[in-house]
């Protein structure tokens, strides 16, 4: 048995219970690094390059964290997760694609990185082959990878379940993995998150409706975000965020733009917006996105177009970085509530 480490950041709020449960199957003991903290923060600040967003900067921290705790480190190289000729030739983010040798040749002392590439382009088999490359590095048969493999897809299909009915990403995980000592009560919940309601959102009860849409690993990270989502909930605000929506509600908004970005996760943090902007129950949209993110700024300054153009919906831009305050957050997120029970009550 080895002992694998996931970085808790990036692509951990959306595929962990896939990789989790594949490598459990396998009989891999999968330990994941804890939230942020300040301190992972600026391992990762040292770490990194200078001119790296702060999600990968955070990613080279838990990278850190995990050096000596594990035999490998999960970090495959995402290209791309759906079927090019739907997509055209969407892909990740270049920092993406060349994750795996940053951290490598960055971070000192790290085991070795299972970089295993994850190109989905003509057939959704094709994980079916990823799998298999990926127990191959671990010495597992081509077979029990396969068996493995659909187990995590299985599971995968519950998550994404409980997404669809209003569960944010970190207490989702929380559920289906109860007993894991990485995500259980004393670990991860913050105050926020006990107050959370796990069910689908209730107008009546929440006093006001609002979006939040970005990359996952800047909505979910409490940390780096200045605890938007927490903050949100005492302000008895209902949250909705664009991991809650199918694929097949998603992809609908493509047909609105004359040309979708060339970024799976700007795609989805756009399409979610799109529909959010559409819907009259939505109050207002907030916008989480990383200083230095190239995608991003293209993906904030087209939501922030389409947000005037649908009725002039109330839309806050929230830039975060490692220098980035709780107080300022607070402060505008608190005054952008304030405008829209203004707004509201005049309507």
């Amino acid at each position: 048995m080895s002992k694998i480490g996931i970085p808790r950041t990036l692509a951990y709020f959306l595929y962990y219970p896939l990789w989790k449960t594949f490598l459990d199957e396998l009989g891999e003991e999968v330990i994941v690094s804890p939230p942020t903290s300040r301190e992972i923060l600026d391992q990762g600040v040292k770490d990194a390059v200078n001119d790296a967003c702060i999600p990968i900067k955070v990613y080279h921290g838990h990278a850190a964290w995990l050096r000596d705790k594990v035999d490998f480190i999960f970090s495959p190289r995402l290209v791309s997760v759906r079927l090019f000729g739907d997509f055209g030739t969407e892909t990740f983010c270049p920092k993406f694609l060349g994750l795996p040798d940053m951290v490598r040749l960055t971070v000192d002392k790290l085991p070795p990185l299972i970089d295993t590439r994850v190109g989905i382009k003509k057939d959704p088999k094709e994980i079916f082959n990823i799998a298999a490359d990926i127990g191959d590095v671990l010495g597992k048969s081509a077979a029990d990878c396969k068996k493995a493999c659909r187990k995590g897809l299985e599971v995968h299909k519950k998550y994404q379940k409980l997404l669809s009915s209003g569960v944010l990403p970190p207490d989702a995980i929380a559920q289906l993995f109860p007993n894991e000592p990485e995500t259980n009560n004393k670990v991860r919940r913050e105050e926020h998150q006990r107050q959370r309601l796990v069910r689908k959102p209730n107008r009546e009860e929440a006093g006001l409706n609002i979006a939040v849409v970005g990359y996952p690993y800047a909505i979910y990270d409490d940390y780096i975000n200045g605890g938007i989502l927490g903050l949100l909930s005492k302000e008895n605000v209902q949250v909705f965020t664009q991991d809650m929506l199918s694929d097949k509600v998603l992809n609908r908004q493509a047909k609105h733009l004359l040309k979708s970005t060339f970024w799976y996760f700007s795609n989805r943090a756009v399409y979610g917006g799109l529909h959010y902007m559409k819907q009259k129950r939505i109050d207002g949209i907030i916008h989480v996105t990383a200083f230095a993110c190239g995608p991003d700024s293209v993906v904030d300054r087209l939501l922030e177009i389409e947000a005037h153009r649908h009725s002039s919906k109330p839309y806050l831009s929230i830039t975060i970085d490692e220098h980035t305050g709780e107080a300022g957050i607070r402060t505008r997120v608190e005054a952008f509530i304030d405008m829209l029970n203004y707004r509201r009550d005049k309507i």
